[in-house]
């Protein structure tokens, strides 16, 4: 290495990820899912700085609803983050960025921090640790440094970056000579031709101070909301609640626009390390290995004669095609997505159309992720609503009342310990019980392995507003 202070990464997982709907949505979003591999792109980023030779734990930044989703899935491969922070709002990534600065800046002013986006895909992990080594090199001499990704094909959804001349004393790193924004086709064609011109892949590395200071020069108004938002933030169980009406007065601004496009240290180093944003069902498709026919099949598949397409049938569903090509077919337990793959950027006018209509499918699975597991609905009719509900070991549900419906609950596995009422018991496999409307209840998993059961509900509103919390592990009213 050529600095041996450890870097403060700072994950910001806060994308709704639109393009690759109807997998991706909001409250679900695609750093949250396994489309590269066997883990999330949340997990493999948190795993790319997991090294504690060369880092701290990681500092993640993500929105309320996502907060419990962000612990269990860090949980779930051993990374313990030194704090997630959570945003009362969206405000882009500069006041994402400048509240781990500042919490990063207690321990350490001059703390380098690498900054991450949770949702990009590396393929090259030796070539990304390469060009951490030398962006921390010029970081910690006081630039700060962004990742040059090398382009592969003249995309038009990315913003470049083009190099300027190499720095003095640290190899591999060179001055930013001005950032552009989405190029047409053909100056995003001349670029990928000029070879100087460079992806802007959202990944910084910079010290502390350097960067706060910096945003005092360039938005003053925004360190100082993020500022007051720290110093009134609150913890909540493990996580850190920004103040609401401090961190609303910021301005909402990306780092680029922010800072990066106005300071004089600027520097990027340039680096081919199979990044990809897994924007788009193309990009997913391009970041995936195809069949000989080009086809790229994940799930349940069924195909004949079909050439250039990306195939996905999740949740159960089968996809069969036959006599088609470059396009994309995805399918979810509700939704079917078909499109040219040429078009799949524009996914997000799909979701803009349902999000005007209040279609639910913009925005939520028929699988709810909740802190203490999920709920799947599996049958849904007139006055009744069938769902499939699993609790993680060791969690409860709130305790809690409806007014408007009653619920049969049956243990297909595990162990289920009930309140109702005044009552407590406990139901195991293929064991049963009621919930009259009205009556005081909780779930909990007293057990060592997942419960799993079937909860039918019956009754005039079966909408999930209809409930009264009592008592509740996780902070929520």
């Amino acid at each position: 290495m050529a600095n041996t202070a450890l870097i403060q990464p700072i994950i910001l997982s806060g994308g709704s990820g639109t393009r690759l709907w109807p997998l991706s949505r909001e409250a679900y979003p695609k750093q949250f899912l396994p489309l590269t591999g066997e883990r999330s792109l949340l997990q493999q980023t948190a795993t790319r700085v997991a090294d504690p030779s060369r880092f701290l734990p990681p500092i993640v930044v993500c929105n309320v609803e996502h907060r419990f989703m962000v612990a269990e899935q860090l949980r779930q491969i051993g990374i313990e983050a030194a704090a997630t922070v959570i945003e009362p709002m969206a405000r882009n990534t500069a006041p994402a960025v400048a509240a781990g600065a500042l919490l990063a800046a207690t321990g350490d002013a001059k703390r380098p921090l690498l900054v991450l986006p949770s949702d990009a895909s590396i393929r090259k992990p030796k070539a990304f640790s390469t060009a951490i080594d030398a962006g921390l090199a010029a970081a910690v001499r006081g630039h700060l440094v962004t990742l040059g990704i090398r382009p592969t094909s003249p995309e038009t959804g990315y913003g470049y970056i083009q190099i300027g001349a190499a720095l003095d004393g640290v190899p591999g790193v060179h001055a930013v000579a001005r950032f552009i924004e989405k190029p047409d086709a053909a100056r995003a064609q001349q670029f990928v031709d000029g070879g100087d011109h460079y992806w802007n892949g959202g990944i910084f590395l910079m010290r502390a101070d350097l960067y706060l200071a910096e945003l005092k020069r360039f938005e003053p108004a925004m360190l100082d909301a993020c500022k007051a938002a720290l110093d009134e933030a609150r913890r909540d169980l493990d996580f850190t609640r920004l103040d609401a009406v401090a961190f609303e007065r910021s301005p909402s601004k990306s780092i680029d626009y922010a800072v990066m496009e106005h300071t004089d240290r600027a520097a990027v180093v340039p680096v081919d390390m199979g990044w990809s944003d897994v924007g788009s069902w193309e990009a997913l498709h391009s970041d995936s290995t195809p069949d000989d026919d080009g086809n790229v099949a994940v799930g349940d598949v069924v195909s004949e004669d079909v050439h250039g397409c990306y195939l996905r049938g999740d949740d159960g569903v089968m996809v069969a095609a036959l006599g088609i090509e470059d396009l994309v077919v995805v399918a979810t337990a509700d939704a079917v997505l078909v499109t040219p793959r040429n078009r799949s950027q524009d996914v997000k006018r799909i979701v803009e159309k349902l999000k005007a209509a209040g279609r639910s499918e913009s925005s939520m699975h028929l699988k709810v992720f909740r802190p203490w597991g999920y709920y799947e609905t599996i049958g849904l009719g007139d006055r009744h609503q069938v769902k499939h509900i699993s609790v993680l070991p060791g969690r409860a549900l709130s305790l809690q009342m409806h007014h408007k419906r009653a619920e049969h609950w049956v243990v297909v596995r595990g162990v289920a310990r009930v309140t109702r009422g005044n009552d407590m018991f406990e139901l195991y496999e293929n064991q049963s019980t009621y919930i009259p409307l009205g009556a005081r209840h909780r779930l909990e998993n007293p057990g060592e392995e997942p419960l799993h059961l079937i909860e039918v509900q019956s009754g005039s509103y079966l909408g999930e507003d209809d409930i009264v919390r009592f008592e509740d592990n996780y902070g929520r009213n």
